[in-house]
């Protein structure tokens, strides 16, 4: 098939390369979002899907808005069969996802129609799924809601963070949609609607989602650093300061602490919750980089009975 594939982000690009590498079909175009201001200098960088399909000699369309009338004119002249879409970032209209005869087919990354929404691992890891994965579907007007081609699942680890889990899911999702593309064009796959049962949302995560409440539990604690990291980052107060929290430890026999009291020794640095202490492993004080906690504790000094958790100053 013919396929103009549509995505934006570091996540997209092995679903990408997986198509280019397809000896049965071409991938004839791009559609990203339009470049963004990226690190100090502020300056527009192309989106990593961009810059993939530039090094491959693909041509790249960046919409401000898929709606866009010029944007739909050169869709309908280059004539897509199928559009494979991983995390693009924008609302497609019914102009658009009308052009290619085998529509818009989407790789989520959760078994729908768990986690509908824009952060479907995110949410796995915060509500304490055992298992997840990912699906093939087709686009329609609702959020997430077509019928699905396949799944892959993918057990969810102790230790995963969503960095960890949406890499991983990146990977043998690409070989879902590559194998989805390849059903299509054979007509030996057929898409199922979903059930009407088991649906939760996944909205995006926000920075106060990501605000650690120490009179929760450890494992809810545990949760949130997991399911914020890397994005947005999950963060408490230190002395009317964000403190970023990257990796915590669960101290199950060690129950003396009160919610956001903090204990350091010379190599440790625990903190009380709603249950038993957390231990804080790696944390990134505002305006620095990532450290050991136990050598930022050294830095601060911090005083017996000192907590975490106060507001932040401004």
């Amino acid at each position: 098939m013919k396929l103009v594939f549509a995505g934006t982000p570091e996540v997209a690009v092995p679903a990408l390369d997986a198509l280019i590498a397809s000896d049965r079909h071409e991938v004839a175009a791009v559609v990203t979002r339009p470049d963004a201001p990226a690190g100090r200098g502020r300056r527009l960088v192309a989106s990593p899907v961009a810059q993939r399909a530039a090094d491959a000699g693909i041509e790249v369309l960046k919409p401000a808005r898929p709606r866009d009338e010029e944007f739909l004119a050169r869709l309908r002249e280059i004539g897509p069969d199928c559009c494979p879409v991983v995390a693009y970032g924008a609302l497609l209209p019914k102009a658009a996802l009308d052009v290619p005869a085998h529509g818009w087919v989407n790789l989520h990354f959760s078994l729908l129609p768990a986690w509908r929404g824009a952060a479907p691992v995110q949410h796995a890891i915060l509500a304490g799924d055992e298992m997840t994965g990912a699906a093939t579907f087709r686009i329609e007007e609702g959020l997430d809601t077509g019928p699905v081609y396949g799944v892959i699942t993918e057990p969810v680890r102790p230790t995963d963070t969503s960095g960890d889990l949406l890499t991983r899911l990146a990977f043998a999702g690409a070989g879902l949609l590559a194998a989805t593309m390849d059903g299509i064009e054979d007509g030996t796959l057929r898409p199922v609607p979903q059930p009407a049962d088991g649906v939760t949302l996944a909205p995006k995560i926000t920075v106060e989602d990501a605000h650690v409440d120490w009179t929760a539990p450890a494992l809810r604690v545990d949760r949130v650093v997991r399911g914020c990291t890397p994005a947005p980052g999950a963060w408490t107060a230190f002395r009317g300061e964000r403190l970023k929290l990257i990796q915590v430890g669960l101290l199950p026999d060690r129950k003396d602490l009160e919610p956001g009291v903090l204990d350091a020794g010379k190599n440790h640095v625990h903190v009380g919750t709603g249950s038993h202490a957390v231990e804080l492993l790696w944390v990134q004080p505002q305006g620095k980089k990532p450290m050991r906690a136990a050598d930022w504790a050294r830095g601060v000094r911090i005083a017996p009975g000192e907590r975490v958790g106060a507001p932040v100053v401004g």
